[in-house]
């Protein structure tokens, strides 16, 4: 992930401190900082393991054992790219490092909201070749889709803005996509709502999307989150309860560098177990993050208790739990329904560009949903009852956040 220039040198700043800190302390001495300043001020939780062994089996066994009932899943680039979505931050593929096309200052301009006031066209140039509509979700959108089937799934927090989790048929209550959406745009002056359908037609027309109220014409932006925005409301809203209810973490497909949506790993009590599937381990050696919540994650330690990394492809990883729980079949066969499905309804309502028709794979699979042929739980079931309608542009202001990241 790459960030503006003033969070650069924030991030730079922290980085020499921690070396610095790293350079004059152990880890050793680190954590036993990190527990006095807990247990100091009462915060200390019991970190009793619950995993029968801590390993990528053992959370299978759990699963399965009748005791975890509330999962939650947070995900980032890497799930969609399987799909044909570049990530961020991969050397070579990775969308950063394809952008010099565009001519911008910098290669995070596109995603900035100043930049994007004064010169919107390169992010709608991008939106087209990256516009929702044109992927399929992977099979690890449907082995999340499958938890939520299954009644295990609390919450979905994901950082893409590729609504591929909408297209698989997981309901609208069960998302929380912390940096914003492409399914509804607003005009940046008075506000009006667009939908999914008008915003595609003038992107794919390579129009500037303007406001049609009389008067206005104002820039209509895509309701994702851009650098210097705020996160939606819900975001907070949700992950305020969720996380206390949560009796599993599963990671995906994200390098959890990116503030607030990193944080959340660390908001589930101390004997939570938590499943990370990425190519890569995260840093987990923020010093004041393990001062404030206990520690990062400890996947080498002696005295690990719940964390796991899988090294993998997001896919594969899915595939391999899903073998290990006994859905191996079934996932295989949910897959491949469900592209067969996006397939038939390609052809029945191919649009003049080409591309897949995403508010009608989405309207057609939230009706299934509610009518109870998608095989999944109503809309307005949730571990926590029916929920409130929310704005999702209301929040209190964040500034180092982007669109999606891996």
């Amino acid at each position: 992930m790459m960030s503006t220039d003033n969070d650069k040198a924030i991030e730079e700043g922290s980085e020499g401190e921690s070396e610095a800190a790293s350079n004059s302390q152990t880890p050793s001495t680190m954590e036993s900082l990190s527990r006095y300043l807990l247990d100091a001020l009462s915060l200390a939780e019991d970190t009793t393991q619950i995993l029968e062994e801590v390993s990528f089996e053992g959370v299978a066994k759990y699963i399965t054992s009748g005791k975890c009932q509330n999962i939650i899943t947070m995900v980032g680039a890497g799930i969609s790219t399987s799909a044909g979505i570049p990530d961020f931050r991969s050397p070579g593929t990775g969308l950063y490092d394809n952008l010099q096309q565009y001519n911008l200052p910098h290669p995070q301009a596109i995603f900035m909201i100043d930049f994007f006031k004064e010169n919107p066209k390169p992010f709608f140039v991008l939106a087209k070749e990256l516009y929702p509509g044109s992927f399929k979700p992977t099979p690890c959108h449907y082995f999340i889709k499958m938890l939520n089937d299954k009644g295990l799934l609390l919450r979905h927090y994901t950082q893409n803005i590729d609504t591929l989790e909408r297209v698989s048929g997981l309901p609208e209550d069960k998302i929380v996509e912390a940096h914003g959406t492409f399914h509804t745009s607003h005009c940046m002056e008075c506000g009006k709502v667009y939908s999914l359908s008008w915003m595609k037609e003038k992107i794919f027309a390579d129009e500037i999307p303007h406001c049609e109220e009389a008067d206005c014409g104002g820039v209509i932006k895509p309701d994702i989150v851009f650098f210097g925005e705020s996160l939606p409301q819900r975001f907070a809203e949700c992950a305020s309860l969720d996380f206390k209810k949560c009796d599993l973490l599963i990671i995906l497909g994200t390098s959890l560098v990116v503030q607030p949506f990193a944080s959340l790993a660390h908001r589930v009590s101390a004997s939570t177990p938590r499943l990370y599937i990425n190519l890569e381990k995260c840093d987990s050696s923020d010093m004041l993050m393990a001062m404030l919540f206990g520690g990062g994650f400890t996947f080498d330690a002696e005295n690990n208790t719940r964390d796991v990394f899988k090294k993998a492809m997001c896919d594969e990883g899915c595939y391999e739990l899903a073998q290990l729980l006994g859905w191996g079949d079934e996932l295989q066969s949910l897959v491949k329904k469900e592209h067969e499905r996006i397939d038939q309804l390609k052809t029945a309502s191919m649009s003049g560009d080409g591309s897949l028709s995403d508010s009608s794979v989405v309207a057609t699979r939230q009706r299934d949903v509610q009518q109870g042929t998608g095989a999944s739980v109503s809309t307005t079931e949730t571990h926590q009852g029916t929920e409130k309608s929310v704005d999702s542009n209301a929040s209190p202001r964040q500034t180092e956040t982007v669109i999606k990241e891996s």
